[in-house]
């Protein structure tokens, strides 16, 4: 039976096969293997997905970006209806529409997939967790697949690990994706791989919703908004203004909040309270130019930058005419500091579901993104300094393993 594997992330998405020779991933726009989990809905025509859609934006076409849409599975978004171009569509609608448009770049007819999934698309509730899974399970069949299975993200980073193995190794996977970072302590090998049943060698699993989505968040806060008004004085010091709408900018599938009516008469309303009304002004023109996608673009490419190096130049004038501000590292991971604790606190977990002490992990595969990041590979070394740092494929190592583990599961 034909199959496949479909790595549905927050920030980009891959689409894998497998047969006798190995596992490779699809290209899906442009010849590029990744595809940005990007969905723009002109005024008038049909969607854009990945790439296109985000130039789309960029270029000044009218219309609505969609991006981070993997985080209302599992909330209440997930039914509720949104207006792009002239209709009102379901955010269930757009995710369908975005996969749909990834099971077109298959060569030929396909019956099966296996999907990844975080170890939690939802902390500490249960029940939520399983209806996300339910949805994208009914969006799978609606699209096509007849049928559908799941495996976890990091279980399928490792997967692809042990493809180049040639030894057994106790490895520790780490999986900082765009919404979740999930940790696995897996027995790997390449004779571990021919097993059909793998369940004895996953010693832990565990996740946590927080990604690199999040550390963009919290840059945004820490760096751009303030430029804004975030954190500002209002009524001469006896106040300051509200969080919330600097909260929806800073967060991906929130930002077109902003753009609303109410929105602009608030803040309208608030320049005369502020002690600093210019920073009203900036706000103002952003949400005038529809920018604001724009502006979180701008504010993960300076995460990115700060992975190598020391500080890097955050471009507001150009959307919102604030200045252009330095930003250097040590104020990301500033910023970082709480969601580093709760990753540390992750990993302490997933170690002690396996009975496992730090330095009998010979190694750490880091995969997602955000895994570059010097700060997270610091932690990492404090807390097993004995286990060497490998990597492969940032975006396409879980696609990749779950379409090893397709081949597995379907033939």
């Amino acid at each position: 039976m034909a199959s496949c594997g479909i790595d549905f992330g927050t920030s980009n998405s891959t689409l894998g096969m497998a047969d006798a020779d190995g596992a490779r991933l699809l290209p899906l726009e442009e010849n590029e293997a990744t595809l940005p989990s990007a969905v723009f809905w002109a005024e008038d025509g049909p969607p854009l997905m990945g790439r296109a859609g985000i130039n789309a934006y960029l270029e000044g076409e009218e219309g609505r970006l969609m991006r981070g849409l993997k985080s209302t599975l599992g909330s209440g978004l997930i039914s509720e209806r949104t207006r792009v171009g002239t209709r009102n569509v379901s955010f269930r609608e757009v995710l369908a529409r975005f996969l749909a448009s990834i099971r077109a770049r298959l060569p030929a007819p396909v019956s099966a997939v296996v999907l990844g999934r975080p170890v939690h698309f939802i902390d500490d509730d249960p029940a939520g967790d399983a209806q996300a899974e339910s949805v994208l399970a009914e969006i799978a069949r609606e699209i096509g697949f007849e049928q559908v299975s799941f495996q976890f993200e990091p279980i399928a980073a490792a997967l692809d690990y042990e493809s180049r193995l040639t030894r057994e190794e106790l490895v520790l996977i780490v999986d900082i994706g765009g919404g979740t970072s999930d940790v696995s302590l897996v027995r790997v090998g390449p004779d571990r791989a021919r097993l059909a049943d793998r369940a004895g060698d996953i010693l832990g699993n565990d996740g946590i919703r927080l990604g690199g989505t999040d550390f963009d968040r919290l840059l945004s806060l820490t760096a751009a908004l303030p430029h804004l008004g975030f954190g500002a004085a209002t009524k001469g010091g006896a106040g300051t203004m509200p969080r919330h709408y600097y909260l929806d900018l800073a967060t991906w599938h929130r930002i077109n909040v902003i753009y609303s009516r109410q929105t602009l008469t608030d803040l309208k309303a608030l320049r005369h309270e502020i002690d600093q009304p210019e920073l009203i002004d900036r706000f103002l023109r952003l949400i005038d130019g529809h920018h604001g996608h724009a502006l979180a673009m701008e504010v993960e490419r300076v995460k990115i930058a700060l992975s190598h190096d020391e500080a890097a130049r955050l471009m507001l004038s150009p959307l919102c005419g604030a200045p252009n501000p330095v930003v250097r590292r040590e104020m990301l991971e500033g910023a970082m500091a709480a969601p580093l604790t709760r990753l540390a606190d992750l990993i302490a977990r997933v170690l002690a579901q396996g009975g496992v002490k730090p330095d009998q992990v010979q190694t750490v595969f880091l995969t997602g993104g955000s895994s570059r990041l010097p700060v997270l590979q610091q932690l990492l070394a404090q807390m097993l300094p004995g286990a060497r740092q490998d990597r492969g494929d940032d975006l396409g190592s879980v696609g990749t393993g779950l379409a090893l583990e397709a081949r597995r599961r379907f033939g």
